[in-house]
């Protein structure tokens, strides 16, 4: 795929999102960049670890300014730590060209992911449960869910 296409594809995908699509987006690409990095810092390229590290730092800020304090404030004040403390040990990585910090942000970003993706995972269960109850059919159960994962 050409780079052109490529980039129409990822504007296509990013505005066609719902905000819960988004915020997987932004946990996969910083999680994507800080490997690379990681990759970039094992082969002593520091130019090009500092460039990835900063985009992973970029991301990491825009999740900790889409945080709604006024929706769940105690949740977000936890969240905007761990943020910190990924910003913090990302800020280290690049300047003291270490994997452990690196290492021990990304072990947090995809901690996140996986809780985001579970958390996900409840809200369709929730919102296919409502529908069926709106069109007087049965609530999705584990018998149905294992049915249609065996299914494709």
């Amino acid at each position: 795929m050409n780079p052109q296409a490529a980039q129409q594809y990822l504007r296509t995908k990013v505005m066609t999102a719902t905000p819960e699509q988004l915020q997987l987006m932004l946990y996969d690409g910083a999680i994507r960049f800080g490997d690379q990095a990681r990759v970039a810092l094992t082969a002593k390229k520091f130019e090009q670890s500092y460039e990835l590290i900063s985009r992973v730092q970029k991301i990491v800020l825009e999740l900790t300014s889409t945080l709604r304090h006024d929706k769940a404030s105690d949740l977000c004040g936890k969240l905007a730590a761990i943020y910190a403390f990924a910003y913090r040990k990302l800020i280290q990585a690049n300047t003291s060209h270490e994997i452990e910090p690196l290492d021990e942000a990304l072990e947090l970003l995809r901690y996140q992911r996986e809780t985001w993706t579970l958390l996900m995972q409840q809200l369709q269960k929730a919102k296919a449960s409502a529908m069926a109850k709106t069109l007087d059919l049965p609530s999705p159960n584990a018998r149905m869910e294992a049915s249609i994962s065996m299914q494709g």
